[in-house]
């Protein structure tokens, strides 16, 4: 393949964040690169005079401005730029600052991580030297859901033979920062972090005896949706049991979440589709990439018959640049012709949702755009679009079928949808179970084994039914 090809094969398969990366890259690299400008500044006002006194006219705007007194009172509140003219950004400067807008919106101002909100509680605390140390080292093994991972052998092991700590004052070290912000950090398991935080409902409630029992001896029994078993142990009723189960549910199985935020990462789509006079429209996002042109001012530097080191140096700039601007329109006319392949086989999903999803592979879009499979799978793999019904990638409107009893095809995402649609609204205390959503399909047409509608439940992180069922 030629640098060429391959230069556009690169910049087909980059993501969004990417390309403006490598468009920022070529504008820094390229000097025949730039930026295209909608004003044009050579330009002459309505009320500038032809010929020499254009020339006038500018020496007398730049006397003006030179001479043009500075307001002594500005707005408390106003920028530079709400008085002043600001300067011209280059074409480097702008390539910049269109990267770093997409990094401003993706970055997380969040708080502070779970090891510095407790270091910050430790500091407030009483501790001696060696209790500090302890607290350190226990701080620095917690996970990011609050969980102690490591035992005490391990921890005593890991203050060395600097700090001399018996596994007693190591446990007296925890004990206490599992009361800290927010209690049950530190807990080695999920009753143990329950159990703390359960004493701070000790006043609170007239069946914390109750709940203890419950939490320290059957949750696994709990986990498991054996309701028989714990109400005969406890014995109580399906109303005491309810109302224990919704005590629970109060407490937090992962305390390191309220204060471990995850940084959000937000998908820049690739391409807009509106419906417009009933037809669906397809749109590039403008902000993925500027609109690059060749700089003219160096272009017409350029000496056909002259082979000199800086002609030579801007000869293979101008060819770089036009090639890079090529596949730069190459990869638009392809990403625009693959999405209206996909939107005109996918118009029911775009009007009434996932159940309406079509069967279709990348043979059948390759097929009728007339590009190899590979391309199709280039172009749509981590591209994403933006409908009316959300941003989905370009993979996600690709899907198998299943044969239905009238001789047509239902696609593996309508199926999915369905079988979330089907357990949504089954009843908590009686949920579906595989076979009986096989069998609710096929009163519907759609022939589907029991074991693949437990592939696609799985899919959907959807837990099998003996799980999903509910007291409450």
């Amino acid at each position: 393949m030629t640098p060429q090809l391959q230069q556009a094969i690169r910049l087909l398969q980059l993501s969004s964040i990417e390309l403006q990366t490598e468009i920022q890259e070529a504008l820094e690299t390229n000097p025949l690169l730039e930026v295209e400008e909608n004003v044009d500044f050579n330009t002459p006002d309505k009320d500038q005079e032809e010929g020499d006194g254009s020339q006038d006219a500018t020496v007398a705007d730049s006397t003006q401005l030179e001479h043009n007194d500075i307001p002594e009172e500005l707005p408390t509140d106003s920028e530079w730029e709400d008085t002043f003219d600001h300067q011209h950004v280059g074409p480097a400067a702008q390539g910049q600052a269109i990267s770093s807008d997409i990094q401003r919106d993706n970055e997380d101002e969040s708080s502070q991580s779970l090891q510095e909100h407790l270091l910050w509680q430790m500091r407030l605390t009483p501790f001696t030297e060696l209790e500090q140390a302890i607290a350190t080292l226990i701080i620095d093994a917690i996970e990011e859901d609050g969980y102690l991972k490591s035992s005490v052998e391990e921890l005593q092991q890991s203050l060395g033979q600097e700090y001399d700590a018996d596994l007693d004052e190591i446990e007296a070290v925890l004990h206490r920062l599992q009361h800290f912000d927010p209690v049950g950090v530190g807990a080695r398991d999920l009753r143990e972090c329950l159990l703390i935080q359960l004493k701070q409902f000790e006043n609170s409630t007239d069946q914390i005896d109750l709940l203890t029992t419950l939490i320290d001896q059957h949750l696994d029994t709990l986990a498991k949706r054996d309701y028989q078993q714990i109400k005969r142990a406890l014995k109580i009723d399906d109303e005491q049991l309810t109302d224990l189960v919704k005590l629970i549910q109060l407490l937090n199985p992962r305390p390191g979440s309220q204060v471990q935020v995850d940084k959000t990462e937000y998908i820049v789509p690739d391409v807009y589709v509106r419906k417009v006079n009933n037809r669906w429209q397809l749109s590039l996002n403008p902000d993925n990439s500027p609109n690059l042109q060749v700089a003219d001012h160096y272009a017409q530097l350029i000496k056909r018959a002259d082979n000199s080191a800086d002609n030579v140096y801007l000869k293979n700039n101008l060819q770089e640049a036009r090639w890079f601007l090529k596949s730069l329109q190459s990869r638009n006319d392809t990403l625009l012709k693959v999405t209206d392949a996909i939107v005109n086989r996918q118009k029911d999903f775009l009007e009434h949702g996932d159940e309406a999803m079509r069967p279709l592979v990348l043979h059948n879009i390759a097929e009728e755009v007339e590009m190899h499979e590979s391309t199709i799978s280039r172009v749509t793999t981590r591209k994403y679009l933006h409908t009316p019904r959300g941003i989905y990638e370009l993979k996600y409107f690709f899907s198998s079928h299943v044969s239905t009893d009238s001789g047509g095809e239902c696609s593996a995402t309508a199926i999915r949808a369905i079988i979330k649609k089907l357990v949504a609204a089954e009843n908590p205390r009686k949920p579906l179970s595989d076979s009986k959503i096989a069998d609710i399909l096929g009163e519907q047409g759609v022939n589907v084994a029991r074991r693949t509608i437990a592939k696609y439940r799985e899919t959907l992180a959807i837990s099998p039914s003996n799980e999903r069922k509910r007291l409450v």
